[in-house]
């Protein structure tokens, strides 16, 4: 059997995915989170002198959360639910690093949840800084320009 004829054979066979339920469940998840977040700014700025203190204190905070609800087992019911809507947020990189570290930690500190965390977030860590890099340099080029 050829891979077009098995792929077709596949998709006949398979349950068609509910789109539109996945879409709102990713939607009122990841609306959720962002609102927890706004909540959490909102308390922040009233005690921090700066709107980037009150930032900064956010988004420790919503780590702190991702963290906790990973250590739990909630955040990946949520992420099982929500989708992309758990994954995208910083809660989610923050269920990324700690669940790694959970799955590794009886390798040792160092070579295990230091070392294993980093191959799955490196990618993201890198990715970040090459992107951040490519659209200053954008930005810098067209303010050049005009």
């Amino acid at each position: 059997m050829k891979p077009q004829e098995y792929q077709k054979l596949v998709q006949e066979n398979s349950a068609p995915r509910p789109l539109l339920k996945n879409v709102l469940w990713a939607f009122f998840v990841g609306g959720l989170i962002c609102t927890i977040g706004q909540v959490v700014l909102n308390i922040a700025t009233k005690t921090e002198n700066t709107k980037a203190e009150a930032s900064a204190v956010t988004l420790a905070v919503m780590i702190l959360i991702g963290t906790i609800l990973t250590a739990f087992g909630v955040y990946d019911e949520l992420a099982e639910k929500g989708g992309a809507g758990a994954a995208v947020p910083i809660t989610g990189f923050a269920n990324t690093m700690t669940s790694a570290a959970m799955e590794f930690r009886r390798e040792g500190i160092l070579l295990g949840m230091g070392a294993k965390m980093f191959v799955i977030a490196g990618p993201v860590i890198v990715f970040g800084i090459l992107s951040g890099f490519i659209v200053t340099l954008i930005k810098v080029l067209i303010l050049k320009l005009l």
